[in-house]
């Protein structure tokens, strides 16, 4: 089951770049970066892997983004590193653009390696608009 929420408008985010927000999750905060790249939005948890950094301060680009401070890029599809120093992965969550809204799924992180949890279908995921795929 879904619990989507809206993290921000469309407008917020520029092309090949990233801001941060809080969403309400289970009665708390869930500190995430909305991430707009290669046409798509995801959300991203707003702390690199290796260093309590947050990613919403780094460099995107190709689907992916880079932690400022040690350089460790994360794929914003799957939240695995691609690059050192990271060697852990990042959560990512469903993400739907509906109107001029990014609404996020903050029910559970999808499972990295894609693999997603059950009754979660993975169409909310990097879409750019609001059909379905």
């Amino acid at each position: 089951m879904s619990a989507l929420v809206r993290a921000c408008s469309v407008d917020d985010v520029a092309p090949e770049s990233a801001i941060p927000v809080e969403v309400p999750r289970n009665g708390s905060r869930l500190e995430l970066a909305i991430v707009h790249s290669n046409g798509a939005f995801y959300a991203i948890a707003d702390e690199c892997s290796h260093a309590s950094i947050p990613l919403s301060e780094g460099d995107v680009g190709d689907d992916e983004i880079e932690c400022y401070l040690h350089g460790s890029r994360f794929d914003l599809r799957t939240g695995e590193p691609i690059g050192l120093p990271a060697t852990e992965p990042v959560p990512i969550y469903r993400c739907l653009v509906e109107g001029n809204d990014v609404l996020v799924d903050v029910s559970a992180p999808i499972i990295s390696g894609g693999d997603d949890p059950p009754d979660s279908p993975r169409s909310f995921v990097n879409i750019s608009h609001t059909q379905e795929f």
